[in-house]
Protein backbone atom coordinates (compact mmCIF):
# COMPACT_ATOMS: atom_id res chain seq x y z
CA UNK A 1 0.00 0.00 0.00
CA UNK A 2 2.99 2.65 1.01
CA UNK A 3 4.44 1.40 -2.54
CA UNK A 4 0.98 2.17 -4.37
CA UNK A 5 0.95 5.66 -2.36
CA UNK A 6 4.19 7.01 -3.40
CA UNK A 7 3.63 5.72 -7.10
CA UNK A 8 0.69 7.87 -7.27
CA UNK A 9 2.30 10.82 -5.63
CA UNK A 10 5.09 10.10 -8.23
CA UNK A 11 2.66 10.36 -11.02
CA UNK A 12 0.98 13.55 -9.45
CA UNK A 13 4.33 15.42 -9.75
CA UNK A 14 5.34 13.70 -13.40
CA UNK A 15 1.81 15.21 -14.50
CA UNK A 16 2.93 18.46 -12.63
CA UNK A 17 6.25 18.97 -14.12
CA UNK A 18 5.14 18.11 -17.69
CA UNK A 19 2.13 20.97 -17.38
CA UNK A 20 5.23 23.19 -15.88
CA UNK A 21 7.18 22.78 -19.10
CA UNK A 22 4.11 23.02 -21.39
CA UNK A 23 3.37 26.46 -19.50
CA UNK A 24 7.03 27.34 -19.84
CA UNK A 25 7.27 26.61 -23.41
CA UNK A 26 3.79 28.73 -24.03
CA UNK A 27 5.31 31.19 -22.01
CA UNK A 28 8.38 31.10 -24.19
CA UNK A 29 6.34 31.44 -27.50
CA UNK A 30 4.52 34.41 -26.33
CA UNK A 31 7.80 36.30 -25.11
CA UNK A 32 9.53 35.52 -28.39
CA UNK A 33 6.09 37.30 -30.24
CA UNK A 34 6.38 40.18 -27.51
CA UNK A 35 10.20 40.79 -28.41
CA UNK A 36 8.99 40.60 -32.26
CA UNK A 37 6.13 43.18 -31.69
CA UNK A 38 8.19 45.36 -29.65
CA UNK A 39 10.75 45.52 -32.29
CA UNK A 40 8.43 46.17 -34.83
CA UNK A 41 6.94 49.34 -32.81
CA UNK A 42 10.53 50.55 -31.94
CA UNK A 43 10.91 50.75 -35.82
CA UNK A 44 7.64 52.56 -36.47
CA UNK A 45 8.94 55.04 -33.65
CA UNK A 46 12.06 55.74 -35.50
CA UNK A 47 10.20 55.94 -38.52
CA UNK A 48 7.91 58.03 -37.24
CA UNK A 49 10.51 60.01 -35.53
CA UNK A 50 12.39 60.46 -38.85
CA UNK A 51 9.44 61.92 -40.51
CA UNK A 52 8.92 64.21 -38.21
CA UNK A 53 12.46 65.66 -37.81
CA UNK A 54 11.92 66.26 -41.60
CA UNK A 55 8.45 68.11 -41.11
CA UNK A 56 10.33 70.39 -38.86
CA UNK A 57 13.53 71.04 -41.27
CA UNK A 58 11.08 71.84 -43.85
CA UNK A 59 8.72 73.73 -41.46
CA UNK A 60 11.35 76.02 -40.72
CA UNK A 61 12.88 76.45 -44.23
CA UNK A 62 9.42 77.40 -44.89
CA UNK A 63 9.46 80.00 -42.58
CA UNK A 64 12.42 81.37 -43.30
CA UNK A 65 11.41 81.60 -46.90
CA UNK A 66 8.17 83.62 -45.71
CA UNK A 67 10.36 85.80 -43.68
CA UNK A 68 12.69 86.85 -46.53
CA UNK A 69 9.82 87.38 -48.14
CA UNK A 70 7.80 89.47 -46.04
CA UNK A 71 11.47 91.23 -45.55
CA UNK A 72 12.06 92.29 -49.31
CA UNK A 73 8.21 93.32 -49.53
CA UNK A 74 8.80 96.05 -46.23
CA UNK A 75 12.37 96.90 -48.35
CA UNK A 76 9.77 97.74 -51.27
CA UNK A 77 7.07 99.47 -49.46
CA UNK A 78 9.74 101.82 -47.66
CA UNK A 79 11.43 103.00 -50.87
Amino acid sequence: MDNDFVLRQFGEIEHKVEKLIENCKTQAVANSELKNKLKSLEEEIQGKVEVEKNYAEEKALVRSKIDGLLARLDEISDS
